[in-house]
């Protein structure tokens, strides 16, 4: 049997080594030269229409006046985005080149009622909120039930997580499959859903439509396998580079001058009631309509 919880643990830890594996500085802000480039990505694809959104807007319709705790708040657009529909949203984000650029935002949008935390959610103290996200933030945070532990136990409503969610026979899913032995190359939505059932907690799943994420594209077979031994944390290893050159022959497609990932990653939102499983069902069908209108 899988532990869930061990396997993120694993996987959270390989991730940091590629980032800690460039000699940084221990306080290093890995954002320092790409948070501009970071709020453009997410700008070109929050220009179209998302379910994950809808959603969150529709449970702050339903529950009017509510507080928000946005946990990885990056450079706001969580935050300013709910903002017009909650009473107060709380922004932890501990990165300076993020929280630069988020307050250049709010400026920007003249909001008001988002309170900036300027720590490390494993830091951070704060009150209880009705509604507690955290969308992709949590990759780095290897102790997966601490981190939901204290998630909940600052929402009085609903927690909800954004997260990818690759397709399980995408390329690096095979990849990962012959060099790791499963199918998981780094902590995602798979894991994290696990890991709540094997916490105890069964949530709701929502997937992203329509899908979003741009797929990836190289200018050569070579650079593509650089790129797939980085994501494995595979380093100056040699005996898989192989199998990997023919994976990636087999499964990229040449077009306009590169060569191009299949689309193979969505997101998805999972979501649970904290504390009070009862009045579950009627709670979302009142979402639902109001999502519907």
């Amino acid at each position: 049997m899988t532990d869930w919880l061990a396997l993120w643990n694993d996987l959270v830890n390989l991730r940091e080594w590629r980032y800690q594996s460039n000699d940084a500085p221990e306080n290093h802000d890995r954002w320092k030269t790409r948070a501009h480039d970071f709020d453009s990505h997410v700008r070109r694809r929050w220009a179209k229409p998302d379910s994950a959104r809808a959603f969150f807007i529709a449970l702050l319709k339903a529950l009017p006046n509510s507080t928000v705790l946005d946990i990885g708040a990056g450079t706001g657009k969580w935050a300013i985005t709910l903002a017009p529909y909650a009473k107060l949203v709380t922004a932890v984000e501990p990165s300076p080149a993020m929280l630069e650029k988020m307050r250049a935002n709010l400026a920007d949008e003249q909001i008001n009622n988002i309170e900036i935390v300027p720590m490390r959610w494993q830091d951070a103290a704060v009150a209880a909120h009705d509604l507690a996200l955290c969308s992709h933030a949590m990759y780095g945070m290897p102790d997966f039930a601490g981190f939901i532990h204290k998630m909940q136990a600052v929402t009085r409503h609903t927690c909800a997580l954004v997260l990818r969610a690759p397709a399980l026979d995408g390329v690096m899913a095979e990849a990962a499959l012959k060099v790791w032995g499963h199918p998981y190359d780094s902590p995602n939505y798979h894991i994290a859903l696990n890991a709540l059932l094997q916490m105890g907690i069964f949530p709701n799943v929502l997937m992203e439509e329509p899908a979003s994420w741009e797929p990836w594209a190289h200018a050569s077979l070579e650079e593509a396998c650089v790129e797939i031994k980085l994501r494995l944390r595979l380093g100056e290893r040699t005996e898989h580079d192989e199998f990997l050159r023919d994976l990636l022959r087999r499964r990229l497609k040449f077009q306009d001058g590169k060569f191009v990932w299949s689309p193979s990653m969505r997101t998805a939102l999972i979501f649970w009631r904290v504390n009070n499983a009862a009045p579950q069902l009627d709670y979302l069908a009142s979402i639902h309509e109001t999502a519907v209108r």
